[in-house]
């Protein structure tokens, strides 16, 4: 038993895990790879934080008119003003930001109006999981689960209609499915994008917290606003690997091959010659719900073989980008490019999930029984990516992920403790049902329905849509559905099993907002809501 069970371990699951142990709960974590296999450890560009009062009201600004209006002024405002201290924390941690002789090296990116981007070179989010794990390591109360896999989340009756949460089932490296009680869960299991083909996420990214939740009655919100980056490294055969919107920050330009051939001609800088310019007075650094669709409406303009666009950073000093993003340079090197040289091929993948678990400003969950219209979800908390909170809107700007992550586990922390006390009672739970189930599921083409999920997401319900294909992947899915279903009612959970099972389940739910939402907005652009 623990006092509290946290599920996931990038920024926003170790920063909380470390808080409540410290304060005497019996904390565990449970991970279904090794502590550093999250989306936060994949991060490089860094985390937005109005480190002066003077650049607070413009960090609020710039984040409610990225949201195209739809954030929550309240949670804009209070996670604007918590951040200084919240760095401040981190740096406590043992994180290493990137400094000069004028105190933080800051940084701009696409949407920001300043200079705002706390960094680790080209690493940020790799550095503060790295001090977060030596915390973590070091934390008494604290047990840590790697390659443990959460299954489904265990209710119990608070009354007639409302639901609490009592613990967690969880799936063992050995194949066994383990019964965990607990006062509090607290999720904080990252997004979904493995639900696209192509994308910038982590294996483990499948959308269990999301799928979890719901299954167990929480209210997710906003799940139609799917971010795609615009500027997936585009390698045939390769999955796409990020190019931080920083290198954008840095003076990088997007164009088209029609684009180099006239800047070429003229021999000046590259600015003026940028398809971005058509779309968005502020070019390449707009912000990402338009650079992604201005980028993919150019790609089917062009050349329909040339399923790219192109980053040039060839006017910029080749020395100083090399130096300031050695993660980027290290890996265009496996494929014969460099910054500085020729045009990096970039194309949009799925990149991030702006809806998710609908919280609290405490990030407590809410359900929606039927005596009532909302209300919270004793015991289940959600944080990081996996939540709903209000701050991001249609569109979350640039780096304010790793800061909602780190202001949320924070608030989080403080809401458990104050809640629950360590307890030495032993709860006693149902097991995991295991009668008459079958093992023998190798034959079962799970990959093949994987592959299909992830191209009905892709072709259907991606980055433009059409009501027709919307209509179509819900039958899809449907279908996917009961399949599905039908193995995992015969069979012993395996991680790709409950995977699928996840996947398909939060695709559905994607799917669904995206018919529901009627307007136009951020993220979300249906042709025939034109």
């Amino acid at each position: 038993m623990a006092d509290v069970v946290v599920v996931g371990s990038g920024i926003a699951g170790l920063f909380v895990a470390t808080r409540c142990a410290r304060a005497g709960l019996s904390t565990l974590v449970v991970t279904k790879k090794n502590l550093s296999d999250s989306s936060t450890n994949w991060a490089q560009g860094g985390i937005a934080a109005a480190m002066s009062k003077t650049d607070y009201e413009a960090h609020i600004k710039d984040t409610i008119e990225a949201g195209c209006g739809l954030s929550d002024p309240e949670i804009v405002e209070m996670v604007v003003r918590e951040a200084s201290d919240r760095i401040d924390d981190l740096i406590a941690s043992g994180v290493q930001f990137d400094s000069n002789k004028d105190g933080f090296d800051l940084t701009i990116e696409g949407g920001h109006s300043s200079r705002r981007i706390l960094h680790s070179k080209d690493a940020t989010g790799a550095e503060i999981e790295r001090a977060l794990i030596v915390e973590a390591r070091a934390s008494p109360n604290l047990e840590l689960l790697e390659s443990h896999m959460a299954v489904d989340l265990i209710l119990k009756e608070k009354s007639s209609e409302i639901k609490q949460i009592s613990g967690i089932w969880v799936l063992t490296p050995e194949g066994v499915v383990e019964t965990i009680p607990a006062q509090a869960i607290i999720i904080a299991a990252g997004g979904a994008g493995q639900i696209y083909r192509q994308t910038t996420n982590p294996s483990v990214a499948t959308g269990d917290g999301i799928a979890m939740a719901h299954r167990a009655g929480a209210k997710v919100r906003d799940l139609e606003f799917v971010q795609f980056h615009p500027t997936a490294l585009a390698i045939s055969g390769e999955r796409p690997f990020l190019i931080s919107e920083a290198l954008r920050g840095h003076g990088a330009i997007l164009m088209t091959s029609e684009n180099i051939a006239k800047w070429r001609l003229v021999g000046g800088e590259p600015g003026p010659h940028s398809f971005m310019l058509n779309h968005d007075s502020r070019g390449s650094l707009a912000t990402r719900d338009i650079v992604a669709r201005a980028t993919d409406q150019e790609m089917k303009k062009t050349n329909p073989y040339e399923k790219c666009v192109w980053l040039v950073t060839s006017h910029l000093d080749k020395k100083e980008i090399q130096e300031r993003f050695p993660t980027i340079q290290a890996r265009l090197q496996n494929h014969g490019l460099e910054l500085g040289g020729a045009p990096l091929p970039v194309a949009p993948a799925a990149h991030y999930m702006v809806g998710g678990i609908s919280v609290d400003e405490n990030g407590l969950a809410r359900q929606c029984p039927t005596c009532s219209n909302e209300i919270q979800y004793p015991g289940l908390y959600a944080i990081g990516e996996v939540a709903c909170t209000g701050l991001h809107g249609a569109n979350r700007l640039a780096s304010n992920s790793l800061l909602e992550a780190v202001v949320f586990s924070n608030r989080c922390a403080e809401h458990v403790i104050e809640n629950i006390s360590p307890s030495e009672n032993e709860i006693s739970l149902p097991e995991w049902r295991a009668d008459g189930l079958s093992t023998l599921i190798e034959h079962i083409p799970l990959r093949r329905d994987r592959i299909v999920l992830q191209s009905t997401m892709t072709d259907d319900v991606g980055l433009v849509k059409r009501d027709a294909r919307l209509q179509r992947a819900q039958r899809r899915l449907e279908f996917l559905r009961q399949e599905v279903d039908r193995i995992w009612r015969g069979c012993l959970p395996t991680q790709e099993i409950v995977e699928l099972r996840n996947m398909i389940h939060v695709s559905r739910l994607v799917t669904s907002a995206a018919i529901n939402r009627k307007e136009n907005v951020g993220l979300h652009y249906n042709l025939d809501c034109d």
